[in-house]
């Protein structure tokens, strides 16, 4: 059984903290890319876990929500996207986890309650508090209440464009999302901009949108700045922005030959995702 989570990159987003981890969460928009993590479990005769990248501290997490006890079987991530650079691949792993687990061992759960599993393995950890329920759409993903599957809500709105991505390191999600004077400031500016997003849901506005947020928080780094101003300078490309929370620059074109003649080192391409989860 094998079950793919796309990875999940947010522009801007405010911090909604609540004492329910189920309803702690955030509001924002991001988007879906066809990378992502594909979780496969088979039958073994005994339990073990095999991951490309991390230290598979969000697969014990999730299997000790689970309370599973006496059952051998093993479980292979292919995470397909750079770890801790602002992609979502906890959450993808948390996600695809917990439905692959589902389907595995006949439990029954619904996709909701499997959601809310891997939503709250990411509190626990310190995650992303918004890339579980938007791994649940698709294409570009707008969160409009906080929480888990089933408590929060968002809406998906379906685009046919390019993104190439450069990432430059990894930054601290927990450090970020737990420091009270970063809180405030990207509430503040997130809300802003979450309110002009509603009134015009549209790629344009959510690149223009990400990329004030971005600079106005001061969450961008010099290296992605730079990247962002250059990609921003291209008639071709339709915007550029930070990914949330990495220290990674993205931009989108309809072309993906524009992406192709830029010769820069690391520069990935990829799609937006407009199908999400699938199973196979």
């Amino acid at each position: 059984m094998s079950v793919f989570v796309p990875g999940h990159i947010t522009g801007f987003f405010d911090i909604e903290n609540h004492e329910s981890k189920l309803k702690n969460g955030s509001c924002g928009v991001g988007f879906l890319i066809n990378s992502g993590v594909r979780t496969t479990i088979s039958e073994s005769d005994n339990f073990s876990y095999e991951v490309n990248q991390g230290n598979g501290i969000i697969i014990e997490e999730v299997l000790n929500i689970f309370n599973l006890d006496d059952i051998d079987f093993k479980i292979v991530q292919d995470i397909q996207l750079p770890v801790g650079a602002g992609f979502g691949t906890s959450a993808a792993s948390a996600l695809s986890l917990a439905l692959a687990l589902n389907e595995f061992l006949n439990l029954n759960y619904s996709k909701e309650l499997c959601g809310q599993i891997a939503h709250m393995a990411e509190v626990n950890l310190g995650g992303g508090l918004g890339d579980v329920i938007a791994q649940t759409g698709h294409g570009l993903v707008l969160r409009t209440m906080p929480g888990a599957p089933g408590i929060g809500e968002i809406e998906s709105f379906n685009e046919d464009v390019y993104v190439a991505f450069k990432t430059f390191g990894s930054i601290e999600t927990s450090q970020i999302i737990t420091n009270p004077e970063h809180k405030k400031i990207i509430s503040d500016v997130g809300l802003k901009y979450l309110e002009l997003f509603k009134k015009d849901p549209c790629l344009d506005n959510f690149l223009t949108f990400s990329n004030k947020f971005s600079h106005e928080t001061g969450l961008v780094s010099d290296e992605v700045k730079n990247q962002i101003e250059y990609f921003n300078s291209i008639d071709d490309i339709l915007g550029s922005s930070m990914a949330m929370l990495g220290n990674t620059v993205f931009a989108f074109a309809y072309d993906e030959k524009v992406f192709e003649n830029l010769n820069i080192d690391g520069l990935h391409i990829d799609k937006l995702n407009n199908k999400g989860i699938f199973y196979d």
